[in-house]
């Protein structure tokens, strides 16, 4: 790569990686445009309707691989896929990795997912890389073809000497990772570290948008829209906290008086004036006036509630009894939402497991590059298990789809395993019922004989 200068890094991109930092700090709580004397109160709601969004998109997310035909041995080798890929979700911690890497995106904009060999463990390895190191170059207006990658991140000078070998006199060095399709270079520094054909055949990241942009490789962010009114809330319940401090601790107002040296506020506290002088407290309540607040910070909160596309609802404050069909209306902005971030989600999540295969088959000699991945996404709402049974079974009996249609619909991780169970079950039934009704006819028979030759007796008799 000689046409790449590790050190040109520093003037790409700045201004997603300055958004980056400035949605970071909003989320963490930094909300206020400048530090002032006064109270300044942060209700991050902001963070809140971030991690509740990112649990609904990640609950109960599954994988399925569908045989590529009805034979045997496809459901055999579908099966083997499967189980490969929860083998590396377990290894990975998948679960907990990916609800992270859902709230990285949904705060800086965009995620990625890196997969690689591990040498020393002989297993895949799936980690989520900082995008705050990293950059991508794709071909023209196609957005999909990405073909160089490259990875800042930094190590300490005894991180270094135990991964690479190499002693450094500084405290700490910059490493930067280039991929492409056909090479692998790594910079400690500006210096080439490493230098070789990439081992995999392929660029081992997934990168992807929280919310696409159109015609733009890089996400947008769910900061940005919740700016403006999270500011607005903090300033207001800010201000009327302030009020309210000082209605609880009220002002002396004096009236015709020169001065107000021995005038105090304190309770049984007796006051001298001149005759004509008046003095009262200052009530900041009279006339109603905290009503206005009050009323302004609800229209702010119900603002905040519809920008962030999360209904109060989602937060468990449901004041009257709703159907299913009513709450799922009365969620609704929330579902498309989420949908609209599954779509991304989906093809990232097929990508990884792509790679996955693609590393089991180099590294292991088992191919199931050919097996296709099915992501299966929980239902976002609360589901009335009974109800959709009953639903299913009368689906499945009038024939408008399959028994492994109606599994997927009630959430079977695996409908071809559970369908595979299902008929062994039966036939074991059907074999035992068989028996049951020939030992049932033998003895039958035996029955008559006996009452037969009884007959027989007495008639002799």
């Amino acid at each position: 790569m000689t046409d790449f200068n590790p050190a040109s890094l520093a003037q790409v991109d700045k201004t997603r990686f300055s958004n980056y930092k400035v949605n970071l700090d909003f989320y963490n709580g930094e909300q206020w445009p400048q530090a002032g004397k006064n109270r300044q109160l942060v209700f991050n709601y902001a963070k809140i309707a971030i991690d509740k969004l990112t649990s609904y998109l990640t609950d109960s997310l599954n994988f399925s691989c569908p045989p590529v035909d009805d034979s045997d041995g496809a459901k055999k080798t579908a099966r083997e896929a499967e189980a490969v890929l929860y083998q590396v979700y377990s290894q990975n911690n998948l679960q907990e990795l990916d609800y992270e890497t859902e709230i990285d995106a949904a705060i800086l904009g965009d995620g990625c997912y890196k997969v690689t060999w591990d040498a020393t463990g002989k297993r895949i390895r799936v980690t989520s890389p900082d995008v705050q190191g990293l950059y991508a170059w794709w071909l023209g207006d196609d957005l999909s073809k990405v073909w160089r990658v490259a990875s800042r991140y930094s190590l300490t000078k005894d991180e270094l000497k135990l991964l690479y070998k190499k002693d450094i006199t500084k405290s700490s060095a910059t490493l930067t990772e280039l991929w492409t399709d056909k090479q692998f270079t790594l910079y400690l520094d500006s210096d080439v570290l490493e230098d070789k054909p990439n081992p995999y055949g392929f660029i081992p990241f997934v990168i992807f948008p929280n919310v696409r942009q159109p015609k733009h490789f890089w996400g947008m962010s769910d900061i940005p829209p919740l700016k403006q009114v999270q500011r607005e809330l903090n300033r207001e319940l800010s201000q009327l906290s302030r009020i309210l401090e000082v209605s609880g601790n009220p002002i002396a107002v004096l009236e015709g008086v020169e001065s107000a040296e021995e005038i105090k506020v304190a309770p049984g506290q007796v006051w001298t004036i001149p005759e004509e002088a008046k003095a009262y407290l200052l009530d900041l309540l009279a006339g109603g006036g905290i009503r206005l607040h009050v009323d302004y910070i609800d229209m702010l909160y119900r603002c905040l509630h519809d920008l962030s596309e999360s209904p109060r609802a989602a937060y468990g404050g449901i004041e009257r009894e709703l159907s299913g069909v009513a709450l799922e209306v009365e969620l609704q902005s929330l579902l498309q939402k989420v949908r609209r971030k599954r779509i991304t989600r989906t093809v990232a999540y097929i990508r990884r497991c792509q790679m996955i295969f693609a590393l089991h088959k180099k590294f292991t000699k088992q191919d199931f590059t050919a097996i296709d991945t099915r992501i299966i996404w929980g239902a976002v709402l609360p589901q009335d298990r009974n109800r959709l049974a009953q639903n299913e079974q009368l689906f499945v009996q009038s024939g408008v789809h399959s028994r492994r249609t109606a599994m997927d619909e009630l959430g079977i991780r695996d409908p071809e395993a559970e369908f595979a169970k299902w008929l062994d079950e039966r036939r074991q039934i059907l074999e035992q019922n068989q028996q049951n009704r020939a030992k049932s006819t033998r003895g039958g028979e035996r029955e008559r004989a006996t009452a037969a030759e009884m007959e027989t007796e007495s008639l002799t008799e």
